[in-house]
């Protein structure tokens, strides 16, 4: 069996399936962040030249998987499994975008831990010899979220300090056990989180529902690994912006595992310039943690910047019906770790 379980969460990829595809497409308000340079391609239209703003969400998605499996030297014909979602009802921007182009789909729901989750699968399908090229992909788009969530933007209600902003953006990634074009990373564990649930029931803070399942994550991963936060060059997590990434600091420190403040960080506060761009904590949705990888941290494994690191996209699980009923919010978090292909196989911390 090629694959190996680490203890209960994890498992060691023997294969080494690599990250030989990447894109990444944003909205305006992304491209006048921080990252606006490294994105593949920034529309200045919210509607990007469609009727709606879904069916804009969806032409993102669309372009950014045939971008990603043209720069891994691919056609989607070669493809055995596009694996992704979004934070729409029934996913319909992924299975949509699957019904475009053909390829056979595996359609995921994770909210914003959805990047991770495609990931972490996509790996293991290739590590187990069931394929040989697979895409992973996700999505989210500010308005159609607002829409479904929260308020039509017609209503320009507040949002409280503890909200965040959902990132227009797709970002795809193509994985392959014989890849056609120059490697940017090598997946080479992957863990798998379980929900956890400590009772939040706002809405609008979604960090403080994240953070949680994050440590969880976080937690069995060093267990099952033996590796401590200094044995990566950085620690990722998907969009837990301010409040969750302050809030996930301090319940590693309660875990004796404190996160060092060079080795960690979150990609809802790197896509935007919190001072001048008025999201509040930060950003969120699919679509963060895919373009933030996508763009941002996949070169710096390629050119070997970075070497090791954990990728860690979060979830809030929940829907504008268990909101309404008054449940609390569960959360999810999945991890994979990634090397640069510079970086050679890296001993695990002896027992």
């Amino acid at each position: 069996m090629a694959g190996m379980r680490i203890g209960m969460q994890t498992i060691a990829l023997s294969t080494r399936p690599a990250i030989c595809g990447n894109a990444a497409y944003a909205g305006k308000k992304e491209g006048e962040g921080p990252l606006g340079t490294e994105f593949d391609f920034v529309t200045q239209d919210e509607l990007y030249h469609q009727d709606t703003f879904e069916l804009a969400e969806k032409q993102l998605y669309l372009d950014a998987i045939r971008k990603a499996i043209r720069k891994g030297g691919a056609k989607p014909e070669e493809v055995q499994f596009l694996l992704g979602g979004d934070l729409l009802n029934q996913i319909i921007t992924a299975s949509f975008s699957a019904r475009d182009l053909g390829i056979p789909f595996i359609g995921l729901y994770g909210a914003c831990s959805t990047m991770a989750e495609s990931l972490a699968l996509g790996s293991m399908l290739l590590d187990g010899g069931h394929a040989e090229q697979v895409v992973c992909a996700a999505s989210s788009h500010f308005c159609t979220a607002e829409r479904q969530y929260r308020y039509p933007l017609e209503f320009g209600a507040q949002r409280p300090p503890t909200s965040q902003w959902t990132v227009t953006g797709a970002g795809a990634t193509l994985l392959s056990t014989e890849p056609k074009a120059p490697v940017l990373a090598n997946v080479t564990q992957v863990c798998m989180g379980r929900v956890v649930d400590l009772g939040i029931t706002d809405a609008n803070n979604m960090g403080a529902a994240m953070a949680p399942a994050a440590a969880d994550t976080l937690l069995a991963l060093f267990s099952d690994t033996r590796t401590m936060p200094e044995d990566y060059d950085l620690i990722l997590t998907g969009d837990l912006g301010q409040i969750g990434h302050d809030l996930l600091m301090q319940l590693m420190r309660e875990q004796r595992m404190p996160l060092p403040d060079e080795h960690y960080t979150d990609c809802g506060l790197l896509i935007y310039d919190r001072e001048t761009q008025d999201v509040h904590a930060g950003g969120s949705g699919c679509g963060c943690s895919a373009v933030v990888l996508n763009a941002h941290i996949l070169p710096r494994l390629q050119s070997g910047q970075l070497r090791r690191i954990i990728f860690m996209a979060t979830g809030a699980l929940m829907s504008l019906t268990s909101s309404q009923q008054g449940e609390s919010i569960p959360g999810i978090a999945h991890a994979v770790v990634l090397e640069s292909p510079a970086a050679g196989t890296l001993p695990l911390r002896p027992a």
